[in-house]
């Protein structure tokens, strides 16, 4: 007997994450997330699968991540948070033949994902300092200069979850395992992170930006470190302008392999072959038209990976909103697909010299580690922690495609039940970022959509221009022009929902987050269909969102089209506070109060300006919640925020919408 998917089901998600092959590809590590409600937070512990075996647990937790094979493959390293409130994640070591993990190191603001040396000796990682911290000093001492002023020649935001500005830094240290002593190998008012070994073990590479004004210029070139000598200093290679992110070396040690870009952080992320000793830069992915993707919180992807001796390169990038596996050569060529179909979403990346592992979710799985045979392409699955939901059959996404009056063509997925038949309440919900994109997956994050169906809804996802998967064109369609470029990507569709029949023009609702919260409140501001809106994480005014975001000045010159102070008739154009007076739709907000991103003033002028119209709104604030709660927030936030989102709009799609009443 199946099942459809609820909203209580995060309780008992169990989603495997951040795979991990040792160097003979015969042993894999990954972590296992699952939910742990008495303490709401998510747990994470380490397990293992070598061949033969079904997994096996080989930590309790509650917060480890980040595990690394040595090179023999007869120890794992892995970063262990003790808990809430009970100190920074340090480093920790665990032999293969399990037993109780060793900690390696107590650094004061904690330590971060470790890397192998070639020889198995060192560890290196990135890991916060702070500047001004004095050694031996007391807590008394310790509380007095944390309570001191902070005075700032640039803006650096720590995301902490206090939206103050902190003299934090992150470096790169280095922990020689035989000589039991870890150092600090950089120094200095600026942030290196993310270290690669080159092959030779002498040599350590990092994206880094030196420069004091690194809040106004979004240049992160590469750098190289002589690790044999301790007073070595970083040594910039490749281009000045260079944004650069993840960062390998190729096989023979001639060159770096970044996710990034040239000049600035403008349309697609390439995969970049830069020569160490100079010259010119390569994009290895070019050939594709697609954006590679290294990796992050709702961004699913990895950072690149060698293989095959270090002649080949894994990598991955997205199409038509899934992100999927490919391969090229690391001198250049056609890359060619690896892993990934039709609703199909890679995460995830290890590699050993013929097979790889990754997370891969499908349209009815969260998630399962597998394992492809890179010469082959054999597939297999190597994890099966979602057996507790093989009764659960999720409402399937149907592809849909739309041509706008314009032409374009905007791709898209329906969900609504096979047996529904005629109008339904219909529930336009539209991705952020404005360059994520959705897919067929199955989604955790978004399991109102599977409520509402079963309710008798039909839910509307489109990728309207600006998103990811479509070319670089579509990506940057969007770019100055938000709202403008793209609402009739948004709007048309629904016009043609209901010329079919499919959706109730009397009941429709719009919702989304970050940048969907932008549409949603631009849309509402602009057009009156809408019988409920609910608006997460929103930008509602780019005006301010530019001058308190801690992404502020990218966005104004790099989305908005201009610097914020300068360009208020563009960006009254593409402001929903500009015309909020037009607002008649019903709006529920959720947003964080430890939001960086989107500050939570943007949510606040929108709640008060809606409220002072006398149109019925509410205002949900997620304490200490940051902008990515949805995803990697406290259970309790990311159940509330689903159900409150299904009250909303049940309750204002079946009012009488000609009745308006001051507040709610």
């Amino acid at each position: 007997m199946t099942r459809r998917p609820c909203i209580d089901d995060l309780h008992g998600l169990a989603v495997p994450e951040q795979p991990t092959l040792s160097a003979a590809g015969d042993q894999l590590a990954y972590v296992l997330r699952t939910s742990d409600t008495d303490a709401d937070r998510d747990h994470r512990s380490l397990w293992r699968v070598s061949d033969g075996r079904p997994p096996q647990r080989l930590t309790t937790g509650p917060a480890d991540t980040s595990p690394a094979w040595a090179p023999d493959g007869t120890r794992l390293v892995f970063l262990r948070a003790p808990g809430e409130a009970a100190g920074p994640p340090q480093l920790w070591l665990l032999s293969a033949d399990s037993g109780e993990p060793e900690q390696l190191t107590w650094l004061p603001l904690g330590a971060g994902a470790p890397v192998w040396s070639p020889d198995g000796t060192r560890i290196a990682f990135s890991a916060p300092v702070d500047p001004t911290a004095v050694e031996g000093e007391d807590d008394a001492a310790r509380r007095r200069r944390e309570a001191a002023p902070v005075v700032a020649d640039r803006l650096d935001y720590q995301a902490d979850g206090t939206g103050l500005l902190r003299s934090v830094r992150r470096h790169v240290h280095v922990l020689d395992l035989v000589e039991q002593r870890c150092r600090q190998a950089t120094s200095g008012d600026w942030n290196a992170d993310a270290p690669a070994w080159s092959p030779d073990g002498t040599r350590l590479a990092f994206a880094a930006a030196p420069e004091p004004d690194t809040d106004l210029t979004p240049h992160v070139p590469l750098h190289v470190l002589d690790a044999t000598d301790e007073k070595a200093s970083p040594r910039q290679v490749g281009p000045a302008d260079l944004c650069a992110g993840a960062v390998t070396w190729a096989g023979d040690g001639s060159a770096l392999l970044t996710v990034g870009t040239v000049g600035g952080p403008r349309g697609h992320a390439g995969l970049l072959r830069v020569p160490t000793a100079g010259g010119d830069v390569v994009d290895l992915a070019a050939p594709l038209d697609r954006n590679v993707m290294p990796g992050g919180t709702g961004y699913p992807g990895a950072a690149p990976q060698l293989t095959d001796d270090g002649r080949t390169v894994l990598f991955c990038a997205r199409d038509r909103g899934c992100t999927h596996l490919y391969a090229v050569d690391v001198t250049g060529g056609r890359p060619r697909h690896v892993l990934g179909g039709t609703g199909e979403v890679v995460s995830g990346l290890s590699a050993a010299p013929d097979t790889a592992a990754v997370v891969l979710a499908t349209p009815t799985s969260y998630g399962e580690i597998v394992t492809v045979d890179l010469a082959g392409g054999a597939l297999r699955v190597r994890t099966g922690h979602g057996v507790s939901f093989a009764d659960v059959q999720p409402y399937p996404r149907i592809e849909r495609e739309f041509i706008v009056s314009d032409g374009t063509r905007v791709c898209g997925w329906l969900i609504r039940a096979p047996d529904a038949r005629g109008p339904q309440p219909l529930l336009l919900d539209i991705h952020g970022g404005p360059h994520n994109a959705w897919n067929a997956a199955a989604d955790e994050i978004h399991l109102y959509h599977q409520e509402l169906v079963a309710r008798g809804w039909s839910v509307l996802l489109l990728n309207p221009r600006g998103s990811d998967g479509y070319g670089e064109r579509f990506y940057t369609a969007a770019l100055g022009a938000w709202g403008e470029a793209d609402a009739l990507d948004l709007l048309e569709p629904l016009d043609d929902l209901v010329a079919e029949g499919v959706a109730d023009p009397r009941r429709l609702a719009v919702t989304g987050y970050s940048y969907g919260g932008y549409l949603t409140c631009y849309l509402t501001s602009r057009d009156n269909r809408f019988a409920a809106a609910v608006a997460g994480g929103p930008v509602t005014d780019p005006v301010s969102m530019a001058g308190s975001s801690d992404d502020g000045h990218f966005l104004a010159v790099h989305e908005f089209g201009g610097h914020f102070w300068r360009s208020h008739d563009r960006l009254a154009a593409m402001s929903p506070l500009a015309q909020v007076d037009r607002v008649r739709t019903p709006t529920l907000i959720l947003h964080g109060t430890a939001d960086l991103r989107c500050p939570i003033g943007q949510a606040q002028q929108w709640f008060t300006a809606l409220r002072e119209l006398g149109v019925p709104s509410r205002l949900v604030l997620y304490p200490d919640a940051s902008h990515t709660f949805i995803v990697d927030g406290r259970p309790s936030h990311r159940l509330d925020f689903n159900r409150r989102i299904v009250d909303w709009v049940e309750h204002h799609t079946h009012r009488d919408r000609s009745a308006t009443t001051k507040g709610d």
